[in-house]
């Protein structure tokens, strides 16, 4: 066996260990479109809070809620028919025990977050929930990036960071909400499809 087979075998055995432990059919166009989404939704409840006569109606912290939780439920299931399809034509399972493992990892916190948002609404503190869901999604994401790609933890220091910021512009919570599942998702989503689903 020459130099050249025992790099290639080298770079096999790198290869099968990498997709044991990560979960490698993530699609970047599923970022993307998350991004559209939230950007779309952002949209919609800007238009909402900016009308004077809806801004103090009492169904308007329980319409943007639905609203989040519609742009969640859209990039769920876009999420999983992009990913299904990646792993198809990488020849991957898609549902394996790393996959496992980063779903738990991202719904660990997500869930949390989800029910701190809540007690938020229900308290009537509207103006940190914005912030609390950045952060608790980036705790998410840094946590299940062990389990795929190395980007996924930038994005999630990126959302914390964010989160952070947002809570002391309580005012501007729509604008980094748009920035943080919107923009971020749409240029790293962009970059894992061109570096990682065509190639």
């Amino acid at each position: 066996m020459d130099q050249n087979e025992h790099l290639e075998a080298l770079k096999d055995i790198r290869s099968m260990m990498q997709r044991s432990v990560r979960f490698l059919s993530l699609s970047g166009l599923s970022g993307v479109f998350a991004g559209i989404y939230a950007l779309l939704t952002a949209w919609l409840a800007h238009e909402r809070i900016s009308d004077p006569t809806k801004v103090l109606d009492p169904g308007t912290p329980k319409y943007l809620m639905l609203l989040a939780a519609g742009c969640l439920v859209l990039a769920i299931g876009t999420a999983f028919l992009f990913t299904r399809n990646n792993a198809r034509k990488k020849g991957l399972k898609m549902w394996d025990e790393s996959a496992k493992l980063a779903m738990i990892n991202l719904a660990i916190p997500l869930a949390a977050g989800g029910i701190f948002c809540f007690a938020l609404l229900k308290a009537n503190i509207y103006g940190f929930i914005a912030p609390a869901s950045l952060i608790f999604y980036g705790l998410a994401l840094v946590l299940s990036s062990r389990n795929t790609y190395p980007m996924i933890k930038q994005l999630g220091l990126l959302e914390i960071a964010l989160g952070l910021v947002a809570s002391f512009y309580l005012g501007h919570g729509i604008l980094f909400w748009a920035i943080g599942f919107g923009l971020l998702h749409v240029i790293y989503g962009t970059y894992m499809y061109l570096k990682f689903d065509r190639a």
